[in-house]
């Protein structure tokens, strides 16, 4: 009887130790997928960045060229109008010619008057957005030579990238593997436990080793007592500051 309790409990030390040894390896897979991500930096970021710029600049080169558009039309127009005020202004002169009295000659005058002014207020809108186009087009000129340098650095951007991720995907690919094949030896609760652990923990670390009595991801000193409990790999022990899942060096030499 007593053999029997000895094997279950021999058993439960091992299940318990190959646990933590997953867990201890799975962290090794993630942390290598980490360092490739780091060595791709904040790319994919700024690839994105610049796609977005470049598509802001491209939508305001396009209002810009609308402007333009509205502007000739907006001239076009005002050129119309005074060359109607100008055919009034010829016909009221001619009807003057002709009038009986001076009172038909005062109204006359008064209309030649206010084509006039019409002519004069056409040539002010005329010059205010020949003013806008010209504002406008400058815009344009500038947002222009800015996407094209724009363009260039994402061209840059995504040469680099695209060595980087040539350069690493064998790698990245045979790590997302490993991990997977790991993850598939650990419980859904552990394994969710490390993911919510590891997804807190700002270098992703969610399992670390003790290190010259310390914990190996916040470096809060471990209790000797606690050591023991951990070098035993008998249960799963979390620092009691950071949380984080503790396991004995040994496992990293083994």
């Amino acid at each position: 009887m007593v053999t029997d309790k000895k094997k279950g409990l021999e058993t439960q030390e091992i299940s318990i130790e190959e646990k933590l040894r997953s867990l201890y390896q799975l962290q090794k897979a993630y942390s290598e997928i980490d360092k490739i991500n780091t060595l791709r930096g904040e790319l994919p970021l700024e690839v994105q960045d610049l796609e977005d710029e470049i598509a802001g600049l491209e939508t305001r080169v396009g209002n810009f060229q609308e402007e333009v558009k509205g502007s000739d039309t907006a001239i076009s127009g005002k050129k119309n109008e005074i060359i109607a005020a100008q055919t009034l202004i010829k016909k009221y002169q001619e009807q003057q010619d002709n009038v009986r009295n001076n009172r038909e000659y005062d109204s006359i005058s008064k209309e030649i008057e206010f084509q006039t002014l019409e002519i004069e207020l056409c040539e002010k809108r005329i010059r205010e957005f020949q003013a806008q186009k010209a504002e406008r087009e400058e815009a344009i000129a500038a947002s222009l030579s800015l996407l094209e340098e724009r363009k260039a650095d994402l061209e840059n951007k995504r040469r680099e990238l695209d060595e980087i991720t040539a350069d690493t995907s064998k790698e990245m690919e045979v790590l997302e593997q490993k991990a997977a094949e790991v993850e598939e030896k650990i419980d859904a609760r552990l394994l969710q436990a490390f993911r919510r652990i590891r997804g807190n923990a700002r270098n992703g670390l969610a399992v670390v080793t003790v290190q010259r009595d310390s914990c190996g991801g916040c470096f809060a000193n471990i209790p000797p007592q606690r050591q023991l409990d951990i070098r035993s790999r008998k249960k799963v022990i979390v620092c009691e500051y950071c949380g984080r899942i503790l396991v004995d060096a040994g496992l990293d030499q083994e």
